[in-house]
């Protein structure tokens, strides 16, 4: 049996280690993280109102009210028109909360790191500068002065 069916076999979907091991090989970015978090929260979403749907008829008479109250849920919007009365309603829609909430968090990093990045791109390197023995002089003179000019406006202020 090839690798990545041994693969398929542990997970129970076909073609999952696959795809797996492709997400294991390309090196991880923002951008990429955000596409597998995304692509996640849509399943979760999709999943969430069809397992509400069949779970839980009273409280989701059609697959589109499940559909509808999961994309409300992950969002976290919430409207109040249809809410879980049962517990198992109500154990999906945490996951689908707690889903949303991570989306959320991923794409805000990724959006942050990447105007990091921008930013630190534009900005001109220092130049290098050797710790010599006269740079060092000149620093500690410089540190001097300042310490002199700090103890003569202390004195101003005591008075």
């Amino acid at each position: 049996m090839p690798a990545g069916d041994q693969n398929d076999a542990d997970l129970g979907l076909p073609g999952a280690g696959r795809f797996v091991g492709t997400i294991r090989r390309t090196p991880l970015t923002a951008r990429r993280a955000a596409g597998i978090i995304g692509s996640y929260t849509v399943v979760v979403t999709f999943a969430g109102g069809l397992i509400g749907w069949l779970a839980d008829r009273k409280d989701f008479p059609t697959l589109g009210d499940g559909l509808w109250w999961s994309l409300q849920t992950v969002t976290t919007v919430g409207y109040g028109d249809i809410t879980p009365t049962a517990g198992t309603g109500r154990v999906i829609g945490a996951f689908v909360m707690i889903s949303g909430i991570a989306f959320l968090t991923v794409i805000t990093a990724a959006v942050t790191a990447t105007l990091i990045e921008a930013a630190r791109r534009r900005m001109p390197r220092p130049p290098e500068r050797e710790l010599s023995p006269e740079f060092m002089r000149e620093v500690t003179a410089r540190l001097s002065a300042i310490e002199e000019r700090l103890d003569e406006l202390g004195a101003r202020s005591d008075d």
